[in-house]
């Protein structure tokens, strides 16, 4: 095996972009419903869209400095912009291909139509007159520009009509052009007159339908809809920063006006016009992505709830109550007595609001500690940690403004916790706050009493409902001073004591997992059986994948199930032919982390909120805790085996860094979610039926 870095790991951007590939190859399934396709078709230019604000824009800052330092797989910033410009082309063409040939159409056939103008029946032209008249022509303003001095400011990943004039008697052949900005509120989606079915017009085909009544007098030669996207990967410095809710409201402001890192424009506009826009945008030729059908296709997500189409979508598949936890009993109650492990989005998160709004409302509950990162926009957590600060009970929030996209909302939740009087702490310095974990301290017969849950995912209700990932509400006394050691070590700003149970990032957590890694080493050198299985959103961090590495040249069975970046190669004959690598995209998005170790027969199965990447293990806080419980950490270890007898849905990942799907053998193929799904319904099903046993004799008895 070579030594060149490049043999050994696959670049970071082009494993993402494989992996927004995997999201695009299920709109592309003819097996899925045509709503559903849709739904994956918007999902993939949702993420195409985070992935040029973030990391093209970093690379192109990267180039524009002259840095040429090569990444771990052994290229420059350069040369990863110009492969992922190919690579983003090519998919590009296969969205297109794939919306326009087979979802449209389709959609089409079963009553979903998109009218052009060109298509429209007399009284459909009426009604899109009237729309116009009544809510577009009073509302949109256009801009006449000439040059990059008074070209108006327009906002990130909003929808633009470029308008070409004809030349003015006396100015030559010079043309004119202005600019109808949509704003973020303009409805996308305008609804036509439809004899069956559903029939609708995009906003920008009544504009240029009807863009002469913003010009009367004037020959408009054309009318061309356009999108920017803005560098959004700028931060500010938070370790010198006075004020961190005034300079993250600052950055918010310098979003605004980055750098254009992306033009997309229809695939029809003129030379005239698009040389016009690449000039005063200053954007060369190759960030221009022509598009032959309409843009932003990320729009196209509310047609997926339209109603009376329920043919076109998937069964749905409502989160169940789990089973032992019972309603009318008290969260404290039942966590006393046992662990409780929810598998999310099949087990409901509504546990897990209920142990915190029971909180609020207890009058023996003393103190509530929670992190939060991305939380819903009218969150129940949020309001039940104000309604618990207002009677008086202490509590603190660490609240991470930097959480990027999301940054606004957890603002707004910050003030409101702020007005009623919880103590907020805005992350720590120099870092992201990206644990999740909340502690409840409670006043008890026997004296205090700690109260924790750890989570993989978020406390947002919202997403808990649609993202895959893992709960663990426990009152272990250790775990529960480990809790207590974190929250004042970050509150505090201090260094923690060594933790008895759980670990955390950026202090050793990446030694931990090491260790874990070369203790199963060991044990297949000294003859013992050896296995590790882990399931993680990405994998990118070199000194964890050369340990993996050294693991899998000892013959350690390692079984990675990696749902989106994945730098590790798998199956490198002498260097990780033990490795195997999967991915699994389905209708929920796999979340969870979930780390199993054999380590001797003595199973250690744990927990996360951290990914695998330098970022996560360098500069977030971040935890790794323990599953202790008999009966979870079994239940945690039968769900990583069913991910491994996935046939439907999961995908091998291949020492190119390719993928292919995995076929199934003579038995009928399995989806890892829905075997899980039926898990969840089948258990409360039995609990139904031991319930109406246990009173059978007493019915017979009347």
């Amino acid at each position: 095996m070579s030594d060149d870095t490049s043999s050994r790991y696959i670049n970071r951007e082009l494993s993402w972009l494989e992996f927004n590939q995997r999201v695009l190859d299920e709109a592309c399934d003819p097996t899925i419903p045509l709503l559903e396709r849709l739904k994956f078709i918007a999902i993939s230019g949702s993420n195409m869209d985070e992935f040029f604000m973030v990391r093209v824009g970093g690379l192109q800052i990267l180039t524009d400095r002259g840095v040429t330092r090569p990444d771990p797989a052994g290229m420059t910033p350069a040369q990863q912009l110009a492969a992922i410009r190919q690579r983003v082309r090519r998919m590009t063409a296969d969205q297109y291909a794939c919306f326009m040939t087979e979802i449209e159409p389709g959609l089409e056939q079963h009553g979903i139509r998109r009218i052009r103008p060109e298509q429209m029946t007399e009284r459909q032209s009426q009604s899109a007159a009237q729309v116009f008249l009544n809510d577009i022509y009073p509302i949109f303003s256009p801009l006449a520009t000439s040059s990059a001095d008074d070209f108006p400011r327009l906002i990130n990943h909003t929808l633009n009509v470029c308008v070409r004039l004809a030349p003015q008697a006396g100015d030559g052949e010079q043309a004119r052009f202005a600019v109808i900005p949509f704003g973020r509120g303009a409805r996308r989606f305008l609804t036509l007159h439809s004899e069956g079915g559903y029939s609708y017009m995009l906003l920008e085909d009544a504009v240029s339908m009807f863009a002469d009544r913003f010009f009367p007098g004037e020959e408009v030669l054309e009318c061309t809809p356009f999108r920017i996207t803005r560098n959004a990967d700028i931060a500010i410095r938070d370790d010198t920063a006075s004020d961190l809710l005034a300079d993250m409201q600052d950055l918010l402001d310098a979003r605004k006006t980055t750098d254009c890192v992306r033009l997309a424009i229809a695939a029809y506009t003129s030379p005239e016009l698009l040389a016009f826009l690449q000039e005063v945008l200053e954007v060369p030729d190759e960030d221009v992505f022509k598009q032959p059908g309409p843009l932003v296709l990320s729009d196209f997500m509310a047609l997926t709830d339209l109603n009376g189409f329920d043919a076109l979508k998937l069964e749905p598949w409502p989160p169940q109550p789990p089973v032992d936890i019972d309603p009318t009993v008290s969260m404290f109650d039942i966590i006393s007595q046992h662990d409780v492990l929810l598998c999310h989005p099949y087990d409901s998160f509504d546990p897990v609001v209920r142990l915190i709004e029971e909180a609020a409302e207890d009058p023996d509950v003393l103190a509530i500690k929670q992190t939060l990162y991305r939380t819903s926009r009218n969150s129940p957590i949020v309001a039940a940690l104000a309604r618990a600060a207002q009677r008086g009970k202490y509590v603190t929030a660490i609240v991470e403004l930097k959480a990027r996209f999301d940054e606004a909302s957890n603002i707004e939740g910050a003030k409101l916790l702020e007005q009623a009087d919880a103590q907020v702490i805005y992350g720590v310095k120099g870092l992201k706050t990206h644990a999740k974990i909340c502690l409840i301290i409670r006043r008890e017969p026997h004296g205090i009493q700690r109260y924790i849950h750890f989570g993989t995912g978020n406390y947002n209700e919202v997403t808990a409902r649609i993202y895959s990932d893992i709960s663990l509400m426990t009152c272990n006394e250790e775990l529960g001073a480990d809790a207590t050691s974190f929250f004042n070590a970050i509150t505090g700003y201090s260094q923690p004591r060594r933790y008895r149970k759980i670990e955390a990032a950026p202090t050793g957590l990446r030694d931990k997992l090491i260790e874990m890694i070369e203790a199963e080493t060991k044990r297949k050198q000294q003859g013992q059986k050896a296995h590790i299985v882990i399931k993680l959103n990405s994998l990118v961090d070199p000194q964890i994948i050369e340990a993996l590495y050294a693991a899998s040249q000892a013959g350690v069975s390692v079984k990675l199930n990696i749902r989106g970046i994945c730098c590790l190669r798998p199956g490198v004959k002498g260097l990780s032919e033990n490795i195997e690598a999967i991915s699994i995209i389905d209708r929920f998005l796999e979340h969870a982390r979930i780390f199993y170790f054999s380590h001797g027969g003595d199973e250690r199965v744990y927990i996360s909120s951290a990914d695998w990447m330098p970022r996560n293990l360098d500069r977030r806080v971040e935890l790794l805790t323990p599953v202790e419980d008999t009966a979870a950490r079994r239940r945690l270890i039968n769900i990583l085996d069913t991910y491994f007898r996935d046939t439907k849905k999961a995908r091998r990942l291949l020492p190119d860094g390719g993928y292919e799907m995995i076929v199934p053998d003579a038995q009928p193929s399995l989806s890892s979610q829905e075997t899980l799904y039926r898990a969840a319904c089948d258990a409360i099903r039995r609990t139904k039926q031991s319930q109406l046993t246990m009173f059978e004799p007493h019915r017979a008895s009347e």
